[in-house]
């Protein structure tokens, strides 16, 4: 990513701050909602035509990424220890 950044990049970095944010304080759900949130915002701008070839690859490589780490991570599959 370069220094200075369009619009479009700057909120998918905040929303991908948002998950970062919300897996460091284990709130599971929030950072599903938040994949959620990304995924829809990064399909509309690249419909819109706002991200260059070269950022799509990179945001989809993001996507993806957080995609696979946050399968299965919610706390209805979450065991309790007493059990």
């Amino acid at each position: 990513m370069g220094f200075f950044k369009s619009a479009a990049e700057r909120e998918l970095d905040t929303i991908i701050a948002r998950i970062n944010m919300n897996m460091s304080n284990n709130y599971k759900d929030a950072a599903q909602e938040n994949l959620k949130e990304l995924e829809a915002k990064f399909e509309e701008l690249c419909a819109e035509g706002k991200l260059k070839e070269k950022q799509k690859a990179q945001y989809a490589s993001l996507v993806d990424t957080y995609r696979i780490r946050l399968t299965g991570y919610t706390h209805k599959d979450q065991k309790p220890y007493w059990t």
